[in-house]
């Protein structure tokens, strides 16, 4: 019986092996850029893919059925949950920061104006306007669904859940339909590097957050998530409001003010 409230880890070969997955799988992007072959990144995502699976197996079985994540613990999660939003914070600020560098004193490399000659902008009220209802209603549903889980009406969490998945979906299908449709790529001078560069990161982002939902979407139907006991869906709904704030500042900035 432990007299402390702190969970003492087990010994666990997941981050050895994590860390050869990432070290194979970077040395396999290398070598794919310079020979087009694709077998070792591929390896080393499949490794990755594994680890990533039977770590977070391990974690559900220690939170939930184990009992390990005290409040102490919980406490904890949340507090590395906030840095971590705080880093990703000042992931995108280099970015902001990049693109009004540019656009606020841009230099006769590129025709001493904003945006530079020859880069035909994308229409702020057309795609990017419906992309931006998209993200604040999945917003909306995300928080639904916490209040009904609070609640413990189950069933309402699910429906407002399949609600989220289906609108981060929805955005990232009418993202990449943006791509295909733009006139300019990321070679086209700062302009298209930044955009592609702030857009894209934030996608993969909205990617990630989807999978996230999923997954506690998916621990909901198992009986792992309760009103009480419900960190796991909470670090994801603040991770999509996150997301939410990053694309109201990339579309206020790149979209509508940057054309």
């Amino acid at each position: 019986m432990n007299n402390h409230p702190y969970h003492m880890v087990n010994l666990s070969p997941w981050p050895i092996i994590s860390s050869m997955g990432l070290l194979t799988m970077m040395t396999g992007m290398i070598l794919w850029m310079k020979t087009l072959k694709l077998e070792l990144m591929l390896i080393g995502t499949m490794i990755i893919y594994l680890c990533m699976f039977q770590w977070w197996r391990d974690i559900t079985r220690e939170s939930t059925f184990q009992g390990n994540h005290t409040k102490k613990i919980i406490i904890m999660m949340k507090s590395g949950m906030m840095l971590f939003i705080i880093s990703e914070l000042f992931f995108f600020v280099s970015f902001f920061w990049a693109f009004f560098h540019s656009s606020l004193s841009p230099n006769f490399e590129i025709g001493m104006n904003w945006p530079p000659m020859g880069i035909k902008t994308i229409n702020p009220m057309n795609v990017p306007i419906l992309n931006t209802m998209i993200l604040l209603c999945s917003g909306m549903s995300i928080t639904w669904a916490h209040n009904s889980l609070t609640m413990n009406k189950i069933l309402m969490t699910k429906q407002s859940m399949i609600i989220t998945m289906f609108l981060g979906i929805y955005f990232t299908i009418i993202q990449m339909m943006e791509y295909y449709e733009t006139s300019f790529c990321i070679s086209d001078s700062i302009y298209g590097s930044t955009f592609f560069l702030m857009t894209g990161f934030h996608g993969i982002h909205v990617i990630i957050g989807t999978i996230f939902i999923m997954i506690s979407f998916t621990r909901i139907m198992n009986f792992h998530l309760s009103s009480y006991h419900n960190v796991g869906f909470e670090l994801s709904a603040w991770y999509w409001h996150f997301v939410d704030l990053v694309w109201l500042f990339l579309y206020m900035s790149v979209y509508w003010w940057g054309m």
